[in-house]
């Protein structure tokens, strides 16, 4: 166990010997999310909607048990066992501050967090406290739990000063602790202006320092940790800092263009798309750090006999990105450990209580399209198509591309509003009703799916990081 600190390029222990990170999100936990956990629309109104449907007792219940049992001892050893040394811990702000009753600490907001960090740390895992969901929302999409489309964080200077609070309060409770590698105090902002973002970072990171002078500071880039090309020289106002991309490949989703067949072209834009994301901190020699990548994968109950194909390729682009991060020594963290079955590590059963409960409701949202992350709009393209039509019809060229463009298209903002924010919101009570007339056994068996024991493996995927671990020493 050796505190981390940044050095040049590099992260390295307390002997100045270099440490590459390597591992995974811990996503859909303390912050949940649609795709991962099931569920339509935001936390926040499932949260709301479950306590409505069943009482606030039995809500609380479920949502403590799916936390207790997201991740638990045999989770840390099984990811110990694959030569992991990491794990991003995304969290939302709500569980430690209330709208109604902000800059008052919630302490029951610990509970699970040092849970966690401690059973890492009992298998010799790192981990990184990751503020996924900021008040309100540091940027457009689902997963800052916001509810809407436009990010206020970055246009109501409050959101900013109670999340400056809250990093005090995390680092204070958080100093001493060795097997923290760092604080990544923003995720994946989206800040219009390309200026309030360097001035927030400038303001939590003299936070911290104050409090915690030690930890390792992973700052992303703007929209969606992408982009650094307007944080200029900033960097020489942050100590012992690295700084965090996000490097998702379009060849790894449904909407890729193209089969990925692993050729000359293919390769060059897998490795150019990652070079331009760094780019700004090559010229500075800066450190960096992946913060998020990964394919989706197919599932049988909707892709069928294509799926084996799908993920074949897909592998192959989890083969060629690995091979360009330990050609670079690159620390990362791969999206994401588990979920219920697109992406994760570890997934569940198809015939666990929760899995066999909402099968059918799973169904609908795949065939609905109502979350937006690796979405097959296939069934519903023809529904939404009128609309993009009219608003090309109305809206001239020239006023068609809004932030964050070029990350979300035209297509894309009509989905996202339309699709995604809409359509989802009238899904939230149905999910809900799932759970009317459960008892607190029944409750517990459903939370219970989300256990290791109970869980099937990505074999494939832990097969290639484990080789990928392996490789670079």
């Amino acid at each position: 166990m050796s505190l981390l600190k940044v050095s040049g390029t590099k992260i390295v222990d307390e002997d100045d010997k270099e440490v590459i990170l390597r591992g995974a999100g811990l996503g859909g936990w303390m912050n949940m999310e649609n795709f991962i956990s099931g569920y339509p629309g935001c936390e926040f109104q499932i949260r709301h909607a479950l306590g409505e449907a069943i009482g606030q007792e039995k809500s609380e219940f479920f949502f403590d048990k799916f936390l207790e049992y997201f991740f638990q001892d045999t989770d840390a050893k099984f990811f110990s066992s694959l030569g992991l040394n990491c794990i991003r811990l995304p969290f939302n702000y709500r569980h430690f501050e209330d709208d109604m009753n902000p800059r008052v600490l919630k302490e029951s907001g610990f509970k699970h967090l040092d849970r966690v960090i401690e059973l890492c740390a009992s298998h010799n895992i790192y981990t990184i406290l990751d503020l996924h969901a900021a008040p309100g929302g540091q940027n457009t999409d689902w997963h800052s739990d916001h509810g809407g489309h436009i990010a206020n964080f970055w246009v109501h200077k409050d959101f900013q000063d109670r999340t400056i609070w809250l990093w005090e309060k995390l680092a204070e409770h958080y100093k001493s602790n060795k097997w923290i590698a760092g604080y990544n105090p923003l995720n994946e902002p989206t800040d219009p202006t390309h200026t309030r973002v360097i001035e927030f970072y400038s303001r939590v990171h003299s936070a911290i320092r104050a409090v915690d002078p030690t930890h390792v500071i992973f700052f992303d880039g703007n929209t969606f940790a992408s982009d650094f090309s307007h944080f200029g020289d900033a960097h020489k106002n942050w100590d012992n800092t690295a700084y965090s991309i996000h490097d998702y490949s379009v060849f790894g989703f449904p909407s890729s263009p193209e089969s990925y067949v692993s050729n000359e072209q293919q390769l060059h834009r897998l490795r150019r798309s990652y070079e331009k994301k760094r780019e700004w901190m090559d010229q500075r020699g800066l450190c960096v750090w992946n913060g998020e990548w990964g394919p989706v994968y197919a599932r049988k109950q909707y892709e069928g006999e294509a799926t084996e194909k799908i993920n074949t390729e897909r592998y192959q682009v989890l083969k060629d990105q690995l091979d360009i991060y330990n050609k670079d020594r690159l620390s990362w963290s791969i999206w994401l450990y588990k979920d219920i079955g697109f992406q994760g590590m570890v997934y569940l059963d198809l015939e666990s209580p929760y899995m066999t409960l909402f099968r059918s409701f799973l169904a609908k949202k795949h065939r609905l399209a109502v979350d937006a992350w690796g979405a097959d709009d296939s069934a519903v393209k023809g529904v939404y198509k009128p609309l993009l039509d009219h608003v090309v019809e109305e809206i001239p060229v020239q006023f068609r591309d809004l932030y964050p463009h070029p990350v979300w298209r035209l297509s894309d903002r009509v989905s996202r509003l339309a699709r995604n924010i809409l359509i989802s919101e009238f899904l939230v009570k149905e999910w809900a009703e799932h759970f009317v007339g459960k008892d607190m056994d029944e409750l517990d068996k459903i939370a219970a799916s989300f256990k290791f024991e109970a869980c099937q493996k990505r074999e494939g995927l832990n097969k290639i990081l484990t080789d990928s671990a392996k490789t670079v020493v």
